[in-house]
């Protein structure tokens, strides 16, 4: 028996489609990091982008469990003295909710070259309404 190793024009990608609404962002992020890489497929090579697209709806819905929402911290320097700063989860969702779904899923990810490459197949909207109709969707009930 032998054993091949898919590239990744060999394998065909698929396109989901989740609902964010209500949904906590830990499990979600899970979900969505191993559906980008591909690991529920038969066909899995960890060193190949053989994963499927995964488009988000409702993102400003999501919830965080416990006290996170008013104690979890978002930090960015800007590289300059004294340049560091923070956002809290609840002024990150009202500004920016598309940011903390992508940064959760991105720190999921392996941090190699292929990171790049996987994030680009997440497409996250804020609403109902994406431009994503014409491919044939699949709806992922969690």
């Amino acid at each position: 028996m032998k054993t091949t190793a898919l590239r990744t024009q060999d394998t065909e990608k698929k396109w989901y489609l989740i609902d964010c609404s209500g949904k906590t962002l830990g499990r979600l992020s899970v979900i969505v990091a191993n559906i980008l890489r591909g690991k529920s497929k038969p066909e899995y090579t960890p060193n190949s982008d053989v994963g499927d697209f995964v488009v988000l709806i409702n993102t400003k819905q999501i919830k965080v469990t416990g006290n996170k929402s008013t104690q979890k911290k978002y930090f960015s320097h800007t590289g300059f003295p004294g340049g560091l700063k923070t956002r809290s989860f609840s002024s990150m969702l009202q500004k920016n909710p598309n940011g903390i779904i992508k940064n959760a899923v991105k720190g999921m990810l392996p941090k190699n070259r292929l990171n790049n490459k996987i994030i680009k197949k997440l497409k996250i909207y804020a609403d109902e309404d994406h431009p994503h109709e014409a491919q044939k969707l699949e709806d992922i009930k969690l």
